[in-house]
């Protein structure tokens, strides 16, 4: 379990693919693996990864077809970034909100705006992203969302799946989103107290129409 709070950024060194699986080498800033064993979990780009070597500042994990396939992962190449997130412990402030690192699907940002702060010089940026309507159901103006690991409220929503979000300077300089240009890829996790709600209200509304 994770917290959408992204700790920082880290570089993909290698990948190796193997038979059903691939073989990633990982890098990470001075101390960020402190503590780290074998068996721990990471979170990268919002997809759950569990620790399967480390030394010094580089840690491996072995990825799943299934996983390459279903999140941007299998798009990823050496001297790739990709935001990170250790997972939650017992005592720790929940900044964002709960998130699995379980990814829901691939989305596609389809508009970036972004406005300069002509005091300060830094920017705040604009996202209009587009999902399919199994995922568009539920996402709501102020709920909780996450992209690409990164808890965000969500702003405007729009018909045919697409919806806002606002991103603050402090965002994009401690995360990959800074990147971003339009038509690029992220990972989509809906927020799980959202999804069984809008789930329950269906099954309900469901067994009133056949009584």
């Amino acid at each position: 379990m994770f917290t959408g709070i992204i700790e920082g950024i880290a570089t993909l060194q290698s990948t190796n693919k193997l038979e059903g699986y691939a073989d990633w080498e990982v890098e990470f800033p001075d101390g960020a693996l402190n503590g780290i064993e074998i068996g721990a979990s990471i979170s990268l780009e919002g997809v759950c990864l569990t620790v399967t070597s480390v030394s010094g500042n580089k840690a491996s994990f072995q990825i799943i077809e299934e996983t390459l396939g279903r999140s941007t992962l299998g798009k990823f190449k050496p001297l790739d970034t990709l935001n990170y997130e250790r997972s939650l412990t017992f005592g720790k402030e929940v900044g964002g909100h709960l998130v699995s690192g379980h990814v829901m699907e691939v989305a596609k940002i389809i508009e970036i705006s972004q406005i300069k702060d002509l005091e300060s010089g830094e920017s705040t940026c604009d996202m209009t992203i587009q999902t399919s309507d199994k995922v568009a159901m539920y996402i709501f103006e102020k709920g909780y969302i996450a992209i690409d690991g990164i808890s965000l409220t969500v702003g405007n929503t729009h018909e045919g799946g697409c919806f806002e979000v606002h991103i603050i300077p402090e965002t994009l300089r401690r995360t990959t989103l800074g990147n971003k240009v339009a038509g690029s890829l992220v990972n989509i996790e809906i927020d799980s107290t959202t999804q069984a709600a809008v789930d329950t209200v269906i099954r309900l509304n469901e067994r009133l129409v056949k009584r």
